[in-house]
């Protein structure tokens, strides 16, 4: 009997502890569906915070004629701050005009109408801080531009390093940089006059490229940079005075039309041609050294050899231009004028 009760004890307790076990593996069932739920949260988070953020800007460095996504995330953020342009993903005039106009309203940028490191910073700085931006305060945007007398094409951006001067492009008659410095190379005189002055990008990398030349044991010299509107007005008349104004629209320019205006250029010599400009320029160790190398710089030589039907002057070995290094290696690396490599931005 004893034995009986004691099997039927042992038999009860077996079945309550059965229940109580399946109670507590439901019970936590809910928990390591929770804890799956959460490590698939965490996963989600992870990667939704590899995506770009809205106000994401690009690391690459994009001028005129850069295309892709990086130039519709830098339109995107234009917009964001007040410009009004298509995110075409075209760096195009209007993109150029926008950049140009934002670097002219902070410390410490170069202008020059292309996106770069600096300008990144600056932008993300407007961003985060909320800074007020008033689209065309020193550039105002012209939708279509003016023209001379002569019919040429009045640039309404006179700031952007690729601004295309020549007889059919002119800058405007009260255009005088704001960024005239004189650049710590030689001269071949000692008088501070104005043509001593470059823009300041510019001026920079002159003094890169004459320091390079020195290393190499050449002797370049700056002779003619900055030129007025009303300067060059002088001399022109000056010019046709003595040759007529045929011959002088082939070695000069009307004022408005020099690309010395713009601060972007600079007549170089050397003693071996006594400090004069010519075409034997070209066949000295300087010239030759220049015409090799000054594409590294962001410079071109301007009027070469053999585009006189483009450019419509004479060759000068002697004028350099800064163009920036990306089209400056373009053009010469490819042979190709100035008037060339912008309108291959076009197509």
């Amino acid at each position: 009997m004893f034995s009986h009760k004691k099997r039927l004890f042992i038999f009860i307790m077996i079945i309550l502890l059965s229940n109580t076990a399946c109670q507590d593996k439901d019970s936590i069932q809910p928990d390591e569906v929770d804890q799956s739920n959460e490590t698939t949260n965490k996963s989600d988070t992870t990667k939704a915070s590899t995506k770009p953020t809205e106000n994401e800007l690009p690391d690459k460095t994009l001028q005129k004629g850069s295309q892709g996504e990086e130039v519709i995330a830098l339109q995107n953020i234009l917009n964001n701050i007040g410009y009004s342009i298509t995110a075409s993903g075209t760096y195009d005039k209007d993109t150029t005009w926008a950049v140009t106009d934002f670097q002219m309203q902070q410390e410490d940028l170069f202008v020059t109408g292309a996106y770069e490191e600096k300008t990144k910073r600056a932008l993300e700085e407007v961003l985060a801080d909320n800074i007020d931006i008033t689209p065309g305060e020193d550039i105002p945007y012209t939708e279509k531009e003016e023209q001379t007398e002569d019919h040429s094409t009045i640039t309404s951006n006179p700031y952007d390093m690729l601004v295309l001067v020549n007889k059919e492009h002119a800058l405007p008659a009260d255009f005088i940089p704001e960024d005239l410095v004189i650049p710590d190379v030689p001269f071949p005189f000692t008088e501070d006059l104005p043509k001593k002055m470059m823009r300041k990008p510019a001026a920079i990398a002159m003094e890169e490229m004459f320091q390079a030349a020195e290393n190499e044991g050449l002797e370049l010299f700056a002779q003619s940079g900055y030129r007025s509107y009303e300067r060059q007005e002088a001399l022109f008349t000056s010019y046709i005075e003595r040759d007529g104004e045929e011959a002088a629209n082939k070695y000069s320019a009307k004022p408005g039309e020099s690309e010395h205006q713009s601060g972007l250029t600079m007549d170089v010599t050397s003693p071996a041609v006594e400090f004069l400009l010519n075409e034997s320029f070209g066949d000295t160790e300087e010239g030759k050294w220049l015409e090799e190398n000054c594409s590294t710089y962001g410079f071109i030589i301007r009027y070469p050899k053999g585009k006189e039907n483009i450019t419509k002057y004479q060759y000068e070995p002697w004028h350099i231009r800064y163009v920036g290094k990306i089209a400056a290696k373009e053009i010469m690396n490819n042979d190709i004028t100035l008037e060339e490599y912008l309108a291959t931005l076009k197509q």
